[in-house]
This record gives C-alpha cells, structure tokens and sequence, in this order.
C-alpha cells in the first residue's frame, strides 16, 4: 500500500470524536424523528379528511372500481370511515369499512410499539409474517368484499 491509501484506510478506522459522545448510538431525537414525523404524517392525514367531508360529492374522487361496474372494493367507504373516526364516532367508521377500521387500530398498535421501542433505542420492529398469513389476510379481504356486494351484505356495505 502506499502511503496515501493507508491514510484513507486509517481514516475509514478511526472512531467518531464528537464532544460528549462516546459511542455511535443515535441520540433520542434522532431515534424519535422518524416514527414523530410517521405519525405526524398520518395525523395531518387525518386532520384533512376530518375537515373535508368526503360525504360531499366532488371532494375526492370516486373509486374506478364502482364506477365502471358497480362493486364495491374493499377500500370503498375508507375515507368516510377516515372522517368518522377522526370525529370519533366509532359506530359510523365502522360501519363504512370495518377492515380500515381494524387497520386504523392495527395502525395504532404498530406505531406505540415503534415509538417505545425506538424510545428504549431498541430496533424497529419488523413485519414479516409467513406467506401464509398474507393468504389469509387476502382471503378476508376477498370474504369481506364478496359479502358487502351481496344483499344480506349491506350493512358491510357504505
């Protein structure tokens, strides 16, 4: 080696010399930021479809799905859902999407146990289920959709 790589790789070798830092673990902000700004991204979400009803026609856009053949997705009726459970009225949310409802609190769940651990320092928490799981949250979603579209179904349906 010559002497100017060995300079590059002693450089490359040399601990962090920050003042007060003795080790390279990100402070408690750094650690925060992400799950805060996550949050903070969804609540501002949450705060635009609470304010703009999306009752009201010409608001957002209506699914492609219903339109062109009249089925209802399974997301159909999530932004109502968004609007009532931001003014906390749980019956109506539910009522207009019970699988966004479940994945708002699913939402929640994720994002306590992210911002705890990422408090402790600890790593953030993965999820990775088996394929097997993800077949049977498609067969539910496949189940759900099948029964909102059909008459005994209507209540599933907004």
């Amino acid at each position: 080696m010559t002497g100017e790589n060995q300079l590059v790789d002693a450089s490359l070798r040399t601990p962090d010399r920050t003042p007060g830092r003795t080790d390279r673990t990100p402070g408690p902000v750094r650690r925060l930021a992400a799950p805060a700004l996550t949050l903070a991204s969804v609540a501002a979400a949450f705060a635009y479809v609470g304010t703009v009803d999306p009752n009201e026609p010409g608001h957002y856009p209506v699914c492609p799905l219903f339109r062109l053949t009249g089925i209802l997705c399974p997301g159909c009726g999530g932004l109502r859902s968004a609007h009532a459970f931001a003014h906390g009225d749980l019956a109506t949310a539910f009522g207009a999407n019970a699988m966004a409802v479940v994945g708002y609190f699913g939402f929640a769940a994720f994002m306590a146990l992210w911002l705890a651990r990422a408090y402790r320092g600890r790593p953030v928490p993965r999820l990775t289920p088996k394929p097997q799981y993800w077949w049977g949250i498609g067969a539910v979603a496949l189940v759900f959709v099948v029964i909102r579209n059909l008459p005994f179904g209507s209540a599933l349906a907004p």
